[in-house]
């Protein structure tokens, strides 16, 4: 009997998330909006709605909500790789070597909100946010972990290309709530270059805007006596922007999994809701008051030093804004690991190689802060890198922000891509415009349900 229950409502569980899948569709039109033009023109009758605290305290957590620890479930002995791990922390979404590189920003008319990362809070912290979760106390969670760093909403504004004309009519509806995911690559970038540059994996880097030499790498590699395989029939050579688009392929994809979870709840909130357009480089970095730096267009795109003059000489070289990081009363809510959040490139690397192996990393003292039934025999298992290895993830580091003046060399340190704004559905827009179908039970009975209205 006990059985049968069990299994009638997994099938439950299953038949509802396949129909949120099946009927998860981006939805534009809320109460309060118009369209003013074209074959779909409607103004809304009926004021807008902002969404409840509780709306934006579930949209949150589905899509960075702290969950608990990474099972880290890898080989750990020398040449296993599983050493790679970053962070032992989890959320709704996966992240490479339990990164965690996506932050998430949101707006609404009252107030915009960082909300904190995993490892933005301390490890005594953790196990009380989980129960909190498992408890259903979405909304102190919320609370707890959302930083207010400014009263009301920000935005860039909405001409190309910072935005794109097809979202202009529907973007900043003064009702909606605004989730921006941003990307920070600089992190999960030295950790993988850690393990690229050690003595089992021996790839070697070379800068394509540079006659394709080495990148910083010249000593570590083996046709001088180094651990690098510099030849490249060897098949472990590569280029920086080879590199590059590895990490922000990466980070992107994490980025994704966080749209796909709003989406999904906000399907099954029986909200409205889209992803739109936020890949401008620096206009929403501007417009939320992030930290920004500034270089000439030529140092930029790697110019030698003859084409920068020439540019310079016809101004051909105009500043380029680019973005370091988010500080809010003198602290760092989010931050780059490169100059000036660290005095230098090897204080960067430095500082990641202790987080993972220092006495208090993750494969050292930390390990107390995971799942694992016996941390010990991980923490013996797990080998640190060797100086050659950190002094080689040094060299190629110092090498591009030396020559590029930032790090990376072809991305800012952070990035936007899309943002997904969400508000409350006008019935009577789809109604008269679709089928009926295009609406499911959830959109139109969230107003009873939520708002008794």
């Amino acid at each position: 009997m006990n059985t049968s229950i069990h299994e009638c409502r997994m099938e439950e569980a299953v038949t509802t998330f396949l129909q949120i899948l099946r009927e998860r569709r981006s939805r534009r039109f809320g109460l309060g909006m118009k369209m003013a033009t074209g074959p779909m023109a409607h103004q809304s009758r009926h004021p807008g709605i902002p969404l409840s605290e509780d709306e934006e305290a579930l949209l949150a957590f589905a899509a960075c909500g702290v969950t608990g620890y990474a099972l880290a479930d890898l080989m750990y002995e020398q040449r296993q790789g599983g050493a790679i791990m970053s962070r032992l922390l989890g959320r709704t979404i996966p992240s490479g070597d339990a990164a965690q590189t996506v932050a998430l920003i949101v707006m609404n008319r009252d107030a915009t909100y960082y909300v904190k990362r995993p490892q933005d809070f301390a490890p005594d912290e953790i196990p009380e946010l989980v129960k909190m979760a498992e408890r259903g106390e979405y909304v102190e969670l919320y609370r707890r972990s959302r930083v207010k760093i400014r009263d009301g909403r920000v935005a860039p504004p909405l001409n190309p290309l910072i935005n794109l004309n097809c979202n202009q009519w529907s973007l900043y509806d003064p009702s909606s709530t605004y989730f921006l995911p941003v990307n920070e690559l600089t992190w999960i970038y030295i950790n993988g270059l850690l393990e690229l540059v050690n003595e089992d994996n021996n790839v070697f880097i070379i800068d394509e805007r540079a006659n394709f030499r080495p990148a910083g790498l010249q000593r570590f590699a083996k046709s001088r006596g180094g651990h690098l395989f510099d030849d490249p029939s060897q098949g472990r050579v590569i280029t920086i922007q080879q590199l590059e688009e590895l990490v922000t392929e990466m980070v992107t994809l994490e980025q994704g999994m966080m749209l796909q979870n709003l989406a999904l709840m906000v399907q099954a909130l029986g909200l409205g809701g889209f992803p739109h357009w936020a890949a401008h480089a620096f206009g929403w970095f501007q417009a939320l008051g992030f930290r920004m730096g500034e270089m000439r267009a030529s140092r930029y795109l790697g110019m030698g030093r003859i084409l920068s003059a020439l540019a310079r000489l016809f101004s051909r070289a105009p500043a380029v804004p680019y973005v370091l990081g988010l500080e809010h009363n003198g602290v760092a809510l989010l931050n780059a690991m490169c100059p000036p959040y660290y005095p230098s490139m090897e204080a960067a690397v430095r500082t990641l190689v202790d987080a993972k192996v220092g006495p208090q990393g993750i494969f050292r003292g930390g390990a107390i802060h995971s799942v694992w039934l016996d941390p010990t025999t991980v923490v013996k298992a797990s080998p640190a890198p060797s100086e050659a290895n950190i002094q080689a993830a040094i060299a190629y580091c110092e090498y591009v922000f030396s020559r590029y003046g930032r790090f990376p060399a072809y991305a800012p340190p952070m990035r936007t891509v899309l943002g997904f704004q969400v508000n409350h559905l006008d019935v009577e827009f789809y109604d008269r415009h679709y089928r009926a179908e295009s609406l499911s039970e959830a959109q139109r009975d969230h107003l009873k349900r939520w708002h008794n209205t």
